[in-house]
């Protein structure tokens, strides 16, 4: 059996999306944590394996991956269950699905991550949001979120009519922006309420909760 090591901060969003890929696939793999809170810094070893020294970093055996999003795509792609797979066989749906994961990346995160920087990360330094900056961001996060309810009225998930990676890799996001009254721009839409819902009762997001939560450690 390979032996499968992740390197990250267990309350990074990065880290927190790979690990809940492993978990979804029920994987066997050692979490090596390093915890910034403390002053700690990337390993040498993986400073060795991320030309960036950015985590996560997975590796298993000689493969070396960096990048979350990477990571998640080929956990999904190499190591999916018959019957549970969270990629398609047909190349025009996982092209869709593909598209997917992307809109995440490049029109949800960008509003979202600035969102959790001033309602979660600045508080937690005793420092104020800046409300400009919210009333702005939510306004970006609005018009995603319309587009996901448009789609999910014409498939149960966002990447199609099952769960893939275009739904996991939200998790980070969604596990804190649903701590925040940014909450309510996802409850006022109906499929993307009932989307989001769902998704947080995957056994994926159920570990990764239990992870980043282990000994109550802040989030940052």
């Amino acid at each position: 059996m390979a032996v499968r090591k992740l390197y990250g901060s267990r309350d990074s969003l990065p880290t927190m999306r790979a690990l809940a890929s492993l978990f979804e696939h029920e994987l066997e793999f050692e979490f090596i944590p390093v915890d910034h809170h403390a002053g700690d810094k990337p390993t040498s070893l993986s400073l060795s394996l991320s030309p960036f020294g950015e985590l996560p970093v997975f590796q298993e055996e000689d493969l070396i991956i960096f990048e979350s999003r990477t990571i998640m795509r080929y956990i999904s792609h190499e190591y999916g269950k018959r019957g549970k797979e969270q990629v398609y066989e047909e190349p025009k749906l996982q092209g869709i699905a593909a598209a997917w994961i992307d809109v995440e990346d490049h029109q949800f995160d960008p509003p979202a991550s600035k969102l959790i920087q001033e309602l979660v990360f600045k508080p937690r330094k005793g420092l104020a949001a800046d409300e400009a900056v919210v009333e702005e961001e939510e306004g970006k996060l609005e018009k995603v979120l319309d587009v996901y309810e448009e789609r999910l009225g014409k498939s149960l998930f966002l990447g199609g009519y099952k769960f893939t990676s275009a739904d996991l890799t939200h998790f980070p996001a969604l596990y804190f922006l649903m701590k925040t009254p940014v909450k309510r721009l996802f409850e006022e839409r109906p499929r993307v309420r009932a989307w989001y819902r769902g998704v947080m009762t995957r056994p994926g997001w159920e570990k990764m909760v239990e992870i980043v939560e282990v000994e109550k450690v802040p989030v940052y």
